[in-house]
């Protein structure tokens, strides 16, 4: 089975998943739904875990959690386990809870964090089980709009920090925010995860490839990290546009060569974009190398435009 690529540093922040096996019930009862906040509760203070946004739903849950530590692995592992093994015991059962593997992405604080609260908060109303965030007990969402006192453990501060100043007024326009999708129909921000694993704008998903991903090995049993070895090779082909234009002929030649080149991408995966065969690829990637031998202005630009486009390090 494929496992998920695990990018942990300190003061990470990260949109975590886990669901029941077979897509059975975790949470049965009240009881079992404030065990488990009774185990983020410990989590805060056994492994300096931060809880921002929660929700329980009944196969399954979603946290916005911080780790100053950078321990996501740590504080999972605990939070799983310390909860499965109440359950099976309440129950006399044994065996998995969860279905495989958390699923936790990795998240740009600034460009996502409000808008992955909303989501959160919103999950029972897209899935029928209330018609207003504020009906539904077991999420944050109270404590955000301040109808309910909000425990020492939950932190949220950091997403009402992005709206107005004053405690009251944060929370006032916290709430607008999250009202002004109830009953519309929208998009996930999660669509914009790159390779399962990063949710956020292109220049932190470049600082995270270089400082988390640059350099390790590729794993077959690790697909993430292929993935987000790779270049897109739409971006190559804007880049190439912008530098020459879309009609003039170095346009295509330059990107098919620095996809060829850079990307990570198939001959085959290439040549679709390209709509040409893949030996076709290797072909005219050669040409051109061949050209840029031969005319140091056009090699000078090709080494301008991978420098803009973070390619390479020349």
């Amino acid at each position: 089975m494929a496992r998920p690529i695990r990018i942990e540093y300190p003061g990470a922040l990260y949109h975590v998943t886990a669901r029941g096996n077979e897509g059975k019930e975790i949470f049965k009862c009240t009881q079992d739904r404030q065990t488990f906040l009774s185990c983020l509760e410990s989590t805060i203070q056994r492994y300096q875990a931060v809880i921002h946004v929660y929700c329980l739903m009944n196969n399954h849950y979603h946290l916005l959690l911080e780790t100053p530590a950078g321990n996501l692995s740590q504080i999972l592992r605990y939070i799983n386990g310390t909860y499965t093994r109440y359950f099976n015991t309440k129950r006399k059962r044994w065996g998995h809870l969860f279905q495989g593997r958390y699923k936790a992405i990795l998240v740009d604080a600034d460009a996502y964090a409000a808008e992955l609260s909303r989501y959160i908060h919103l999950n029972p109303v897209r899935a029928g089980l209330t018609s207003r965030p504020e009906e539904y007990p077991w999420s944050s969402y109270h404590y955000y709009t301040g109808q309910r006192k909000k425990p020492n453990w939950l932190t949220v501060d950091l997403i009402l920090g992005y709206f107005s100043g004053k405690p009251s007024s944060s929370r006032k326009d916290y709430h607008d925010f999250v009202f002004s999708l109830v009953d519309r129909e929208y998009g996930s921000p999660l669509r914009d995860t790159m390779a399962s694993t990063i949710l956020g704008s292109k220049d932190f998903v470049h600082t995270i490839k270089e400082r988390y991903v640059a350099g390790r090995k590729p794993d077959r049993n690790l697909p993430a990290l292929t993935e987000l070895s790779k270049f897109s090779t739409l971006e190559i082909l804007n880049g190439a546009r912008e530098e020459w234009g879309e009609d003039h002929p170095l346009t295509r030649k330059a990107a098919l060569y620095l996809c060829h080149r850079y990307s990570g991408r198939t001959l085959k995966e290439i040549g679709s974009h390209f709509s040409i065969g893949e030996s076709a690829v290797s072909q005219a990637s050669r040409r051109f190398q061949l050209t840029l031998d031969e005319d140091p202005k056009l090699r000078k630009k090709i080494q301008g435009l991978c420098r803009k486009l973070r390619l390479s390090n020349e």
